[in-house]
């Protein structure tokens, strides 16, 4: 009789807290933003702000959106890359990537798959071939357990792997933008970007909300060669030294 009473009062408060969030997620100005332009979540704004400010987007480019689903960046990018004027299609290609599905795009490639495996990633490579890439994306996350060491080494895995991905497959002024959250572990994949690319920055979008703690990490110009020295800094090609960006 104990044990009901107290399983109600969680499954009391559990219903509360979900119709808490549902009214704040309709009354979120940015929801309604995405459902008045048709995007498919309003992660989509995220994206649009880090480009108005970064200029990461533009036609002609190969980009692999990595964590796609349901497909808001995908749409973004589509937008970007679509020919001017009345031509159909897009100049450029856009690769996207999820291990849940995501209902077509026009004009976006999509693989479904677990990027964690050697299957998935063999199957990306061969879509894209010898290309080299423009740019990645990643706003992939794992399903949170609620334990913070365990959450953080899931996000820490996915971090690494779009840095490992990006750095094998990115143009040498390529770009790679990745989604992580403050917090356990945050430091050290910092400190992954700055081993792997020679300019690193922080974004936090006004689209993300302010109580979360996701914050977006902007890396440029890989690295192909891990330095000894976990720095910042990388070098011209008159010797000179070329220090990270990072606000």
């Amino acid at each position: 009789m104990n044990t009901q009473r107290k399983t109600g009062g969680g499954s009391g408060r559990k219903n509360r807290t979900n119709r808490a969030w549902v009214a704040r997620h309709l009354d979120d100005p940015y929801v309604k933003l995405a459902q008045k332009h048709g995007y498919r979540s309003r992660a989509a704004f995220k994206l649009l702000e880090i480009d108005r400010r970064d200029a990461l987007l533009r036609r002609g480019m190969t980009i692999v959106d990595l964590g796609s689903a349901p497909g808001a960046w995908s749409q973004v990018l589509r937008e970007r890359l679509a020919r001017p004027g009345s031509q159909a299609g897009i100049d450029g290609r856009i690769v996207a990537v999820d291990l849940l599905p995501m209902d077509p795009i026009p004009d976006v490639e999509f693989l479904q798959g677990d990027i964690r495996e050697a299957e998935t990633l063999e199957r990306l490579e061969s879509m894209l071939g010898a290309a080299p890439v423009d740019l990645v994306i990643s706003d992939m996350a794992p399903n949170l357990s609620g334990i913070a060491a365990a959450d953080a080494a899931r996000m820490s895995d996915l971090a690494e792997l779009a840095i490992d991905f990006a750095v094998r497959h990115l143009k040498d002024e390529g770009a790679l933008l990745v989604k992580c959250f403050h917090g356990s572990g945050y430091s050290q994949i910092v400190e992954a970007f700055r081993r792997h690319f020679a300019e690193v920055q922080v974004r936090k979008p006004e689209a993300s909300r302010s109580a979360s703690a996701e914050t977006y990490l902007l890396g440029r110009r890989p690295r192909r060669v891990r330095p000894s020295a976990p720095d910042a800094a990388a070098t011209d090609g008159a010797g000179q030294q070329r220090a990270t960006r990072l606000p």
